[in-house]
């Protein structure tokens, strides 16, 4: 990869895109299972060694990536997959270990996958305009590539269901600053539905999106001590009863938050770890 070459070749890239082709309004469903795998569990800091988040969604021969931080191209290689192996990927909001991996994923399909399907990208208002400032942070002159492949940037809006590469896909604004909204999203296909939380202080939209869900992958970065802008352990065991989901796992855990998982398990809730693999 020779970053002189970005400089060559002309922007193709950075148009106003045509949302309306990839992502339409529907409710159709197609009664398939959902294969869901924890690629990487961990936070921001990588405690206790787990990756930062990406979640792996296969169905109807289709496959989703859930957040894309910056460690989940090594996450994703390291799960024997190629760059080519998804669809699309939706991202809930625009911190770096959730976003941060979407520069070096761009120009992996590039120059190593030789990717040549369309790569849908999904996510907060802001995603584009971040996602061009992050390539050129790393990748001067990046921005400017003539693309292989086709992509694209869509904007997720609360309350409102699109579809995205056979996925429904739909979201609710939660609470953790990040120069952008932050959401918590919902994937629903086949009559399944994953609910992830983003990051989030606690916030009644959590009970929202969560409603009904076969899965509630839901962030718990500390124990017992409170954390700005984040769950606790001890909020999240004490509000366990209003969440009406079918499994709850928790993820973005750091050392404290990890150190209770033992009571997590003897209340049904899964602790996430890297590699961890569910089908519903």
């Amino acid at each position: 990869l020779t970053l002189a070459g970005f400089a060559r070749q002309q922007p193709t890239l950075l148009t106003k895109p045509d949302v309306s082709a990839t992502l339409r309004i529907s409710t159709s469903r197609d009664l398939r299972p959902m294969e869901i795998t924890i690629l990487g569990s961990g936070d921001a800091f990588c405690s206790g060694g787990r990756a930062n988040a990406c979640v792996k969604i296969v169905s109807g021969g289709q496959t989703l990536c859930l957040e894309f931080g910056a460690t989940a191209l090594l996450s994703w290689k390291q799960s024997g997959h190629s760059t080519n192996d998804f669809d699309a990927v939706v991202i809930s909001h625009l911190h770096g270990d959730h976003f941060g991996g979407l520069p070096f994923l761009m120009l992996d399909c590039q120059f190593v996958a030789q990717r040549k399907k369309p790569l849908h990208l999904v996510g907060p208002k802001g995603l584009r305009v971040r996602l061009e400032k992050a390539m050129e942070v790393f990748f001067p002159g990046s921005s400017a590539i003539r693309w292989n492949f086709p992509w694209d940037v869509a904007e997720l809006s609360p309350e409102k269901t699109v579809e995205v590469a056979g996925f429904y896909t739909s979201c609710l604004e939660v609470i953790h600053p990040s120069g952008a909204p932050a959401l918590a999203i919902r994937v629903m296909r086949g009559g399944k539905a994953l609910a992830f939380s983003g990051d989030t202080s606690w916030t009644p939209n959590l009970l929202k999106i969560a409603d009904g869900a076969d899965v509630f992958l839901c962030e718990c970065f500390s124990g017992a001590e409170p954390v700005i802008n984040h769950l606790s352990w001890d909020e999240i065991r004490d509000k366990r009863a209003l969440l009406r989901a079918k499994q709850i796992i928790l993820t973005h855990m750091n050392d404290t938050a990890f150190a209770r998982r033992a009571e997590m398990a003897a209340l049904g809730i899964v602790a996430a770890h890297d590699g961890l693999s569910i089908t519903v």
